[in-house]
């Protein structure tokens, strides 16, 4: 287990070497904490967890959102761990994606330890594509809300474009919203994969005001169907950031799953770019 003793002295180099990237601390003029999605570093957090740790906060990022991966939760990092690298860091780790599967008892106790805030289903549970089926398991998420609530977790859901397909003339997604309970399922949306399935944000922010305290900030080149660096793909994230009070966001994370060069660099580029705005 890394000590903390142990811990500062390996950080003492990073420290250091913060002075040499003065611009790359950024702060956002609404006193938004920028948040990262770990999927965006999967394979450097798989290869050197804290390392790679390490360099995320060294260009201005709050607050951390894991990913399940093969190592487990917290990249072999046992809850704790994770908990206390990201402290020492200056980072929160704020909430992580996980499966709602027989292993979900566990999954909330590792939440706990670790001093998470959310525990955010990833995929749908059920391929099935229609109302009934997206009825169903809106009931499974307030039983799971219900279950997180209770060790003072709060349970949510991470979209990705087909939920808003339509079945019998309803989108999907909007079935699973009016059929969950906003005290017991914490919706983070997906802005990036809300415009692939040629839907508007905003017009869910209009329709359930309040109901996203988290989002996956992430651009998407609309011709591939893949994220790209902020402002070379379709979201107009100026637009998305001037409304996050009709949203009710708390917590945003930049996800980005491809990359022009490396995922640090890219990240680089979209902190510089939420910095100009």
């Amino acid at each position: 287990m890394l000590k903390r003793r142990d811990f500062l002295l390996q950080s003492s180099a990073l420290t250091a070497g913060t002075l040499f990237f003065p611009s790359c601390m950024f702060a956002s003029d609404t006193g938004t904490k920028y948040g990262v999605q770990l999927y965006s570093f999967r394979d450097e957090m798989a290869k050197d967890a804290i390392g790679t740790l390490k360099q995320i906060a060294a260009i201005g990022i709050k607050e951390i959102e894991s990913a399940r991966s093969s190592k487990g939760h917290f990249y072999g990092l046992s809850p704790t761990e994770m908990k206390t690298v990201c402290i020492d860091l200056g980072m929160d780790l704020k909430s992580g994606h996980v499966h709602l599967d027989d292993q979900f008892q566990k999954t909330m106790e590792d939440a706990v330890a670790a001093e998470q805030e959310y525990v955010i289903c990833s995929t749908m549970p059920s391929n099935g594509q229609t109302v009934d089926n997206y009825k169903k398991v809106a009931k499974e998420f307030n039983k799971a809300g219900e279950k997180c609530q209770k060790l003072g977790l709060k349970f949510g859901y991470h979209n990705h474009e087909y939920e808003f397909e339509s079945e019998s003339g309803q989108v999907l997604y909007d079935v699973l919203m009016d059929n969950t309970d906003p005290n017991l399922v914490h919706m983070e949306l997906d802005l990036g994969w809300v415009i692939v399935a040629g839907k508007d944000p905003l017009d869910y922010f209009k329709k359930y005001p309040g109901r996203f305290p988290l989002w996956h900030l992430k651009d998407m080149n609309m011709e591939e169907k893949e994220s790209t660096e902020f402002g070379k793909g379709g979201l107009d994230i100026k637009t998305m950031m001037q409304n996050q009070e009709a949203s009710g966001v708390k917590h945003i994370f930049i996800e980005q799953e491809e990359y022009a060069s490396t995922p640090l660099e890219s990240m680089k580029h979209n902190m510089e770019f939420l910095n100009k705005l």
